[in-house]
C-alpha cells in the first residue's frame, strides 16, 4: 500500500528532515520524492509505501496535518486508492 504526501508553503530549513522524520517514525518508507522551490515557496510530493505503518493510515495523515500547521505549511497524506479514484473520473 502507498500514500502521497504534499507539503507546501514557504520555505524554511528543515522541511524535508522534519517530514520524512515523520515518515520513518511510524514505519513509512519514502519511495520517490520531487521537490521544487519557486521563489520563496516550498512544494514537495513524496510516494511513500505505508505497508508497514504502525498507526492506522488515519492516524497518520491527522499527524501529518497537525506537523505542517505546526511548521506553518499544509501537509498533507493521501492514500493511493483514493488518489487514483479521484483522477479516474
Amino acid at each position: 500500500m502507498r500514500a502521497v504526501v504534499t507539503v507546501i508553503g514557504k520555505d524554511t530549513v528543515g522541511i524535508l528532515a522534519k517530514v520524512s522524520a515523520a515518515c520513518a517514525k511510524y514505519n513509512n518508507n519514502i519511495l520517490e520524492v520531487t521537490q521544487s522551490i519557486l521563489q520563496d515557496l516550498f512544494v514537495m510530493i513524496m510516494m511513500i509505501d505505508i505497508s508497514n505503518c504502525t498507526i492506522p493510515f488515519t492516524e497518520f495523515a491527522d499527524e501529518m496535518a497537525a506537523l505542517g500547521e505546526e511548521m506553518g505549511l499544509q501537509v498533507r497524506a493521501m492514500h493511493e486508492d483514493i488518489f487514483n479514484s479521484m483522477h479516474r473520473i
